[in-house]
């Protein structure tokens, strides 16, 4: 049996995953979790072979959390189910570890194979993420500034390109609305960009949002 943990914001995805697995022989949902920390006790006490992890997951802010997760966890294989654009994360976290990438506008049947063949020790990417790999590689380094966003900057840019501002975001959030300033003026910074149209432009270029 493969045992798997399924760590995910929204409660509504857990118990989904969980219903659909609920009859299969072979994949067995042992732990889940809502946010980075419950996500550490879940591998800590819970035998698992495979995490399926969103990388907007609550506490994890940057890819350096999910080669934390490897390194602390050398027997579970991760597979990111994930919202967030495959061109923004899944070429590093290819390069950190990661098992397979894989869009929640998948069937919930994709994600079943993806375990399986994750299990066999198979990495699991497409043909856009293996040439959006080379292209970091070759490309320049302005091009590759996008890599440097953690997922809240991602969250605070998507809310930029709807249309709220600042003090809306932290609302949404519960965050000062100076840390959203801070978090604008990062995303100015790593994107190489001194407005916010063009941040947005330079965002959309990259398929950040």
């Amino acid at each position: 049996m493969i045992k798997i943990c399924i760590a995910d914001n929204h409660p509504v995805v857990i118990q989904g995953i969980k219903s659909f697995f609920s009859t299969n022989s072979t994949v067995e949902v042992v732990a889940s979790a809502t946010n980075f920390e419950e996500l550490s006790n879940s591998l800590q006490s819970k035998a698992v072979n495979i995490l399926v992890l969103d990388i907007e997951l609550n506490g994890i802010s940057s890819i350096r959390d999910i080669k934390s997760i490897i390194k602390e966890n050398p027997d579970t294989k991760i597979i990111l189910f994930t919202a967030v654009s495959e061109k923004m994360y899944a070429p590093t976290a290819i390069k950190a570890g990661v098992s397979a990438y894989l869009l929640k506008t998948n069937p919930l049947k994709e994600l079943e194979m993806a375990i399986l063949k994750v299990n066999q020790g198979i990495v699991i990417f497409s043909e856009a993420v293996k040439r959006n790999i080379d292209l970091l590689n070759k490309g320049k380094k302005t091009d590759r500034l996008y890599k440097k966003l953690s997922s809240r900057e991602i969250e605070v840019l998507r809310y930029l390109n709807d249309g709220k501002k600042n003090k809306e975001i932290a609302e949404i959030l519960t965050l000062d609305e100076k840390t959203i300033s801070t978090y604008k003026l990062r995303l100015l910074a790593k994107l190489n960009v001194t407005n916010l149209v063009d941040l947005l432009t330079k965002a959309k270029s990259l398929d950040i949002i």
